[in-house]
């Protein structure tokens, strides 16, 4: 059973009902929306152990819960992302009227310390892309898929939930909806491009093709990347799938993450003297204090080098 589930129908609608302000007013995804979900939920929770309800806390209540958190080891960044819910949680119910005061307006959030993402050099990435068996139809597509991250810097959803009518092979170009529905246009190399179309011709078509009984049907998948049963890819799914390769590739799967070969994508690129600004644009990131982050990947990679090769270092 849920989190959510463990709570009563009264905070159930009372986390809904942001939910669905969530929705409307921001377009957020659902994975956003279900970690805001997951947050609350906890929260409530933790409140019902100590008879407390979600509307009726005072910030005294919520400094212990985040005091809590902390004890339970959870990471200062964590801890902040969990603020920023329960601040905007609040907004909202004074905005509806639904409190007289708002008991996150005093809090403080924590500094958090930002870890650096963990990218692959350049030759982990070529066994990993490598490491798929193209010679039957799963093996194909996984390549087109791994090699498609690794040219665009997709995130993983946006790549599991690529339509169809979203890519133009001839011109070379995907249209990527990312966060908040906001749309990119962000070009893919050619060895991409060739994986991609082996795919379409060959290996898709195969995979769309399933058993209902002793007939074979066609399904009517949009989405570009399916399963063997034709239907769309889940985000644990491909998941499972990196992994595998890694452990065929000899990559420890402590340096991996879903997001390997978008992180991998930003750090190359950027090694090689791309521009910060083309690369948060083809990341699709909104700030670019985001991307800067990769930088800092790069600069330490460049010292490391002098380290290891410099007489005098």
């Amino acid at each position: 059973m849920s989190k959510f589930d463990q709570i009563s129908t009264s905070e159930q609608v009372i986390i809904e009902r942001f939910i669905d302000h969530l929705w409307m007013e921001n377009g957020l995804s659902e994975n956003t929306l279900s970690a805001y979900r997951n947050d609350l939920a906890s929260f409530a929770l933790w409140l019902k152990e100590k008879e407390q309800q979600l509307v009726t806390v005072n910030t005294e209540v919520i400094q212990a819960y985040l005091a809590f958190n902390y004890d339970m080891q959870q990471k200062r960044r964590s801890v902040a992302r969990l603020l920023s819910t329960l601040r905007r949680f609040y907004h909202y119910q004074l905005r509806e009227n639904n409190i007289t005061e708002d008991p996150t307006r005093l809090l403080e959030s924590p500094k958090g310390e930002r870890s650096l993402p963990v990218s692959l050099n350049e030759q982990q990435i070529d066994d990993l892309l490598a490491a798929p068996d193209t010679s039957d139809d799963l093996g194909l597509r996984d390549r087109a898929m791994l090699e498609l991250l690794y040219a665009t810097g997709l995130r993983v959803s946006e790549l599991i939930n690529l339509q169809t009518t979203q890519i133009s092979l001839q011109q070379g170009v995907i249209r990527v909806i990312g966060k908040g529905d906001k749309e990119r246009l962000v070009p893919v190399g050619e060895i991409a491009l060739d994986w991609l179309a082996q795919y379409y011709q060959q290996a898709r078509p195969q995979l769309l093709l399933k058993k209902t009984s002793s007939q074979k049907i066609t399904s009517q998948c949009s989405e570009v990347f399916v399963t063997r049963r034709g239907s769309a890819m889940t985000r644990q799914a491909f998941w499972y799938m990196v992994k595998r390769y890694a452990l065929v590739a000899g990559i420890s799967t402590d340096q991996l993450s879903p997001h390997t070969l978008r992180h991998a994508f930003s750090t190359h690129r950027l090694n090689h003297g791309a521009d910060l600004r083309v690369v948060q644009m083809l990341l699709g990131h909104s700030d670019i204090s985001t991307t800067q982050i990769y930088t800092h990947v790069a600069d330490q990679r460049l010292r490391d080098m002098y380290q290891s090769h410099h007489p005098r270092a």
